[in-house]
């Protein structure tokens, strides 16, 4: 005997992203600020000015990708429990990647499910974190190992936000930028290596064509089941790089940096692209000051740790390797030997 359950639905996840001045926001519930001390005490007051609700709360986590974990998200729901939230009510992520990961991983589960909404202060989560709905935290086996696909109700860019961020914080989001050029735009990655991105105009119109290429890719692929893992390129490479370091020696788009490197050597020693191009992308790293060397100690662990990648299966490893500047390639054939072969040329100096 066989029961069907009849789920097959069109489900319009679509949403606006909003790149200019934050505009003044009414909400007719229960709404919190999902927050870290350091924005708060930068921010708060001025997007309490803009943000009217039927109650407004705040949820202040600590700082940082090493408090991005279950102890924070208990702090979130927990406070949701404490005011009473219900389905209805609504999260608002106003931070960077960590914050924003964070806060929509606990929407996703508060309730089996509420809205939140982006307002991204990070040049890394403008152009990359706040859009297309991945959410989740860490634990010790690995980056985003735990989370959601849970896409925010809108996103706010508010280039204002920026001029605050240090400038390390900065160049850790121009590395997002570069990533987006490098797999999808050769256009896009000429024009950034002259673009000032001290200049305001410019600086809006960077963020515009790379939240506009995570758009389309998203648009295509919203579970990441094929070509949204070209994101990830960098990734690969880099969350291990996190991982062996405890999250405290990289920000994360100064590791992402480092992997792109190596999927880049990779993709020279396959063919896949040029001497040339390899420098590149280098340079245009460099300009923004971000590493582009890593020691590793010992290649075998670092081999082993690849498996702890979301896109990666029990016997093969998905590396995201560019073909030349403005393609990319998804695969899972490449040989040890090979990969080991990169490895062990950024071992230990």
């Amino acid at each position: 005997m066989t029961v069907n359950i009849a789920l097959k639905k069109v489900i319009d996840n679509s949403y606006d992203i909003t790149i200019d001045s934050l505009p003044s926001i009414h909400f007719d519930t229960k709404v919190a600020i999902v927050t870290n001390p350091t924005i708060a005490k930068l921010h708060l007051e001025f997007l309490k000015t803009k943000i009217t609700a039927k109650e407004l709360y705040v949820i202040t986590v600590p700082d940082g990708e090493a408090y991005k974990n279950q102890e924070s998200i208990d702090i979130i729901l927990e406070s949701m429990f404490k005011h009473r939230f219900n389905r209805r009510s609504m999260l608002i992520a106003f931070g960077g990647g960590v914050i924003g990961d964070m806060t929509g991983y606990a929407s996703s589960i508060y309730q089996r499910g509420i809205d939140f909404v982006q307002i991204p202060t990070t040049l890394l989560s403008q152009v990359d974190a706040s859009v297309g709905g991945k959410t989740g935290m860490n634990n010790k086996h690995g980056k985003n190992l735990i989370g959601s696909f849970h896409q925010p109700k809108a996103v706010y860019i508010d280039p204002d936000f920026l001029k605050t961020l240090p400038k390390r914080e900065f160049a850790a989001g121009v590395a997002e930028i570069v990533k987006m050029a490098v797999t999808f735009n050769e256009e896009f990655f000429t024009f950034l290596e002259t673009a000032d991105l001290s200049k305001a105009d410019i600086l809006r119109e960077c963020i515009k064509r790379a939240v506009q290429t995570k758009a389309n890719v998203v648009a295509q692929d919203e579970k990441e089941h094929g070509i949204r893992a070209a994101l990830n390129y960098g990734h690969t490479f880099g969350h291990v790089i996190e991982n062996q370091t405890k999250y405290k020696t990289y920000l994360h788009g100064e590791a992402v940096a480092i992997g792109m490197v190596m999927a880049n050597v990779t993709s020279l020693k396959m063919n896949l692209m040029s001497e040339h191009e390899v420098n590149r992308v280098k340079a245009l790293l460099k300009k923004y000051n971000l590493p582009t060397e890593y020691s590793i100690k010992d290649t075998d662990a670092f081999y082993e740790t690849f498996f702890l990648d979301k896109k990666s299966s029990d016997a093969a490893i998905t590396f995201i390797l560019p073909v030349g500047l403005g393609d990319v390639k998804i695969t899972d054939t490449c040989e040890k030997s090979l990969i080991m072969e990169v490895l062990n040329e950024m071992g230990e100096k």
